[in-house]
Formats: structure tokens, C-alpha cells, sequence
């Protein structure tokens, strides 16, 4: 009997979805683009799932559609909740077709965090952004060109980001991204790790990958030689 070489078996991982809400690619690319310069780093490479839900069936050129994810750099995977006819016509173009579970947050328009006015030119380092309270799913902030403290949680379906360094005195549950343009030195600090996704300067681990022996514990996460590195926040 020969030996083993492979073993093929479902898992779980975390894709991004994009939902769209036009076809208008042009006015699409545009945005991507502006959402994209908060952490490219973050964004190159994501694998991403197309949401058609919202088209109700309009027509888009999924041609078009595939090279701008490819030029954004994202890796497009594939697309669900459309027509048969999207979906027939995505699949020519090189997208996969997938199954996907509505998630009832995806209707609701995520609320607003507040996130300060950007600076063009500071003259010193930005003050730290300070969130007083949990960050709720489907919720975004981005602290652009300072740190970043959180006085709560960060749920399941949110994200923070920060050009520096994030601070979490609460569970993180969602997705943390610190040093989103470039800060190799960035840190995560949280009082109980439980991340969906947690990224520094580019390097990036997702659930499955976090949930060793600092799981459920006050933690902090840091880049090291290209990789990512997570020891106790409290040193024994």
C-alpha cells in the first residue's frame, strides 16, 4: 500500500466579501480605490467573494469586474447570491459560484464610528484616537497616522485599524489590523484574544491560526522576520 501523500478535508477561513450595491464599475473602482489607501498592505492578496444580492439581477460585465479586483490586487475567488444567469455568466469569466448564508447584518446599514477629521500635513505625531465603548459589528474605525485605544470590546463583524498601534482593554472578537501603512514595530494589545483576524504591517493570521495557548487570554501580537508573533500582555 503506497504511503499517504495528501489528506483532503473542509475548513473554515475568512474571506472578504464584496458586497455591490451598482454596477457601475467605474464609480465602483473609484471607491475601492479610496477604501483600499487606508491599509494596502492589508488588502493585497485578500481573497474576496462578490455579494450580488443587491443587483436584483442587473446586468454587469463580469470581465470587467475580474480585472479590477486583479488590479487592485485583490485575489477575486468567486460570487454568490445572484441570478442564474450572473452566476453562468461570472463562472465564463473565471469566478467560482458559491453557496452563501445571508448574514442578517449584511441589510442593515453598519453604523457610523466616529473617526477624526484626517490631517494633510501634521506638524508632529497625530494625538491617540480613543473609542469610549465597544466597537459593534459591522462597524469600522480607523485611527489614520496615530494609535489607537478601544475602552471596551470589539465584537464579532467589526474592525479597527490603525497606522499604529491598537489597544483593546476589552475581548477581541472581530478584526484588528495595526500598522496598516508600513509601521513594522505596530503592536496589538488586547485583554482576552478571541480575533476573527488580526493583521500588522501586512502579516496576517485568521482565527484558526490564533488559537493556541494565549486563546481566551490578555495577549499582545507583533510582527517579527515577515511573520507574525503572540506572547502574554503580562510578562511572569
Amino acid at each position: 500500500m503506497s504511503e499517504q501523500l495528501f489528506e483532503l478535508k473542509g475548513n473554515l477561513f475568512t474571506l472578504s466579501v464584496l458586497r455591490l450595491l451598482t454596477a457601475d464599475l467605474v464609480a465602483l473602482s473609484e471607491q475601492l480605490d479610496a477604501k483600499i489607501s487606508q491599509a494596502p498592505k492589508f488588502f493585497a492578496g485578500a481573497p474576496i467573494v462578490v455579494n450580488l444580492e443587491a443587483l436584483d439581477g442587473a446586468e454587469l460585465d463580469f470581465s470587467q469586474l475580474h480585472a479590477l479586483l486583479l488590479r487592485l490586487a485583490f485575489n477575486p475567488v468567486g460570487v454568490c447570491s445572484g441570478t442564474d444567469e450572473q452566476h453562468q455568466q461570472a463562472k465564463a469569466v473565471g469566478f467560482s459560484v458559491l453557496n452563501y448564508a445571508k448574514d442578517n447584518q449584511a441589510a442593515k446599514a453598519p453604523a457610523k464610528a466616529s473617526v477624526a477629521p484626517a490631517v494633510t500635513a501634521p506638524a508632529a505625531p497625530e494625538p491617540t484616537m480613543v473609542v469610549e465603548g465597544t466597537v459593534r459589528s459591522g462597524q469600522q474605525v480607523y485611527a489614520k497616522g496615530r494609535d489607537l485605544i478601544v475602552l471596551g470590546a470589539v465584537s464579532h463583524g467589526a474592525e479597527v485599524i490603525a497606522d499604529g498601534h491598537i489597544h483593546i482593554y476589552g475581548t477581541l472578537r472581530g478584526r484588528a489590523i495595526a500598522g496598516a501603512q508600513g509601521d513594522k514595530n505596530a503592536t496589538i494589545f488586547c485583554q482576552k484574544l478571541e480575533a476573527e483576524l488580526v493583521s500588522v504591517n501586512g502579516s496576517y493570521w485568521i482565527s484558526d491560526s490564533l488559537q493556541g495557548e494565549l486563546w481566551g487570554q490578555a495577549a499582545c501580537i507583533r510582527q517579527r522576520q515577515d511573520s507574525l508573533h503572540i506572547s502574554a500582555l503580562v510578562k511572569g
